[in-house]
C-alpha cells in the first residue's frame, strides 16, 4: 500500500472517531431519557419525569434534567443533519448529479419513516425515526442551495420556535393541571390494544414532535457543522469546537436551572411552568450542539483508541440497529404489555436498566465488528435505498 493510500485510510479512520463515538454515546442518553416513560405506578414529577422516592431517584432526575432531557434529542438531530451532508457529498464524489443525490436522500428518509412507524406500532417503542425521516424530506432540498440559505432558514425557524413554543407549552401545562404529565402507559395495557391504538395515532407522533420540539434547527446546525467538517476533521477546528462546547454547555445548564427549581424551591403558575419547559427545550439545542463539539474534541485527541473506545465506535457504526434494539428491550422489560417492571421499580432502577441495555448493545456491536458485519437495519436500509440504482 502506498503512502498516500495509508494517509487516506488514516483520515477516514479519524473521521469515524468523532461521529461514531458521539452516536454510540447518544444511544445511552436516549435510553436514559426513555426508560422513565414506562414508570406508570409512580406519581408524576416535573414534566415527563416521575416523582422521586429517595436520594438516588433525586440524583437521577437531577442528572436527567441537567444533561439528558431535550439535549440528547438535539444531539441526535445534529448528527442526523451532519450525516445528510456526508451522504450528499459521498454521492457527488461517485459522479452522481446533485438532483439524483437529493432523490437518494429523500428515498432514505421515506424508509426511515417506515422503520419508525414499525417501531412505534409493532414494538411500541418511543420513536424518533419518523420525525427525522420527515426532516430529511424537508431539508434535503437545501443541500442544493448555498450556505447563506441554510443560515437564514435556521434563524427564521429558531425565531419562530422561540416565539410560539413558550405560549403553546404554557397553555399545555395549564390544561394538564400540574407540573408533571401522567404516564402514557397503564396497568390495563395489552399488546393488542396498544398496537391498534398506535396503528391509528402513529402518523401524529412525528407531527407532534416537530411542533413541540425544535428538531429542524438542530438538523440545520448539524449541516452547518458538516459544511466546515468540524467532526470529520476535528483536529483542524479545536478552537472552534472548544468555543462551541463552552458556550453551548453554559447556555444549556442555565436553561435547565429554572426547571430544576420548579416544584422544589419555586412554585410559579402553571403557565409559567410551561414557559420554563419551553426554555429548557430551546436551550437544549445549545446543549446538543455542545455535546457534538465535545465528541469532536474527543475524536481529535483519540490517536490510538482502546478497547472501550473501539467498542463505542462499533456501536456508533450501527446506531440505527441498536436504537431500535434498545427501544425493544426497554419495552420488553418495563412496559405493562411485557415483563411489566415499569409498574414495580423506581426511577433509579430504570436508569440502571437503561445502562445495562446500552452495555449489552456495546457487547453485541463489538461481536458484529469483529466478524466484520454491519447492523441488520443498516444492511436493510442500504439495500432498500439502492435497490433500483
Amino acid at each position: 500500500m502506498s503512502i498516500s493510500s495509508n494517509t487516506e485510510t488514516t483520515r477516514r479512520t479519524k473521521r469515524a472517531y468523532s461521529l461514531d463515538i458521539a452516536r454510540g454515546a447518544m444511544l445511552l442518553l436516549i435510553a436514559l431519557a426513555h426508560a422513565p416513560l414506562y414508570l406508570y405506578m409512580n406519581e408524576p414529577g416535573i414534566m415527563h419525569r416521575v416523582a422521586s422516592t429517595d436520594i438516588w431517584d433525586q440524583l437521577v432526575n437531577l442528572f436527567g434534567m441537567l444533561i439528558i432531557d431535550n439535549r440528547a434529542r438535539a444531539m441526535f438531530a445534529i448528527l442526523f443533519g451532519y450525516g445528510l451532508v456526508l451522504s450528499y457529498k459521498s454521492q457527488l464524489s461517485k459522479g452522481k448529479k446533485e438532483e439524483d443525490a437529493v432523490k437518494t436522500i429523500k428515498r432514505r428518509s421515506w424508509y426511515l419513516i417506515l422503520f419508525g412507524g414499525m417501531l412505534a406500532v409493532f414494538i411500541g417503542g418511543q420513536d424518533i425515526l419518523m420525525a427525522y425521516g420527515i426532516s430529511g424530506l424537508l431539508v434535503s432540498s437545501l443541500l442544493l442551495r448555498n450556505k447563506k440559505t441554510w443560515s437564514r432558514t435556521f434563524l427564521i425557524m429558531t425565531s419562530l420556535y422561540a416565539i410560539f413554543l413558550p405560549v403553546v407549552w404554557g397553555f399545555i401545562m395549564q390544561s394538564t393541571g400540574s407540573y408533571g404529565f401522567a404516564p402514557d402507559v397503564s396497568a390495563q395495557d395489552t399488546y393488542v390494544n396498544t398496537m391498534f391504538i398506535r396503528l391509528f395515532i402513529f402518523p401524529v407522533i412525528p407531527v407532534f414532535i416537530h411542533l413541540m420540539f425544535p428538531v429542524l434547527p438542530s438538523i440545520l446546525l448539524g449541516m452547518w457543522m458538516a459544511n466546515y467538517e468540524l467532526l470529520t476533521k476535528p483536529e483542524k477546528h479545536i478552537k472552534t469546537l472548544s468555543f462551541i462546547s463552552i458556550i453551548g454547555l453554559a447556555i444549556s445548564l442555565l436553561g435547565a436551572l429554572p426547571l430544576i427549581l420548579l416544584g422544589t424551591a419555586w412554585y410559579p403558575s402553571l403557565f409559567v411552568a410551561g414557559v420554563v419547559q419551553a426554555l429548557h427545550i430551546l436551550t437544549g439545542i445549545a446543549g446538543g450542539f455542545a455535546y457534538a463539539a465535545i465528541f469532536g474534541i474527543i475524536g481529535a485527541r483519540l490517536k490510538n483508541p482502546g478497547c472501550f473506545s473501539l467498542a463505542l465506535i462499533a456501536l456508533g457504526k450501527r446506531s440505527l440497529t441498536f436504537f431500535v434494539w434498545n427501544e425493544a428491550l426497554l419495552v420488553l422489560f418495563l412496559s405493562p404489555v411485557a415483563l411489566n417492571l415499569g409498574g414495580r421499580v423506581s426511577n433509579g432502577f430504570s436508569a440502571l436498566l437503561a445502562v445495562a441495555v446500552w452495555i449489552l448493545s456495546i457487547l453485541l456491536a463489538t461481536i458484529l465488528e469483529r466478524k466484520n458485519l454491519q447492523g441488520p437495519l443498516e444492511i436493510a436500509l442500504r439495500k432498500l435505498v439502492h435497490k433500483k440504482q
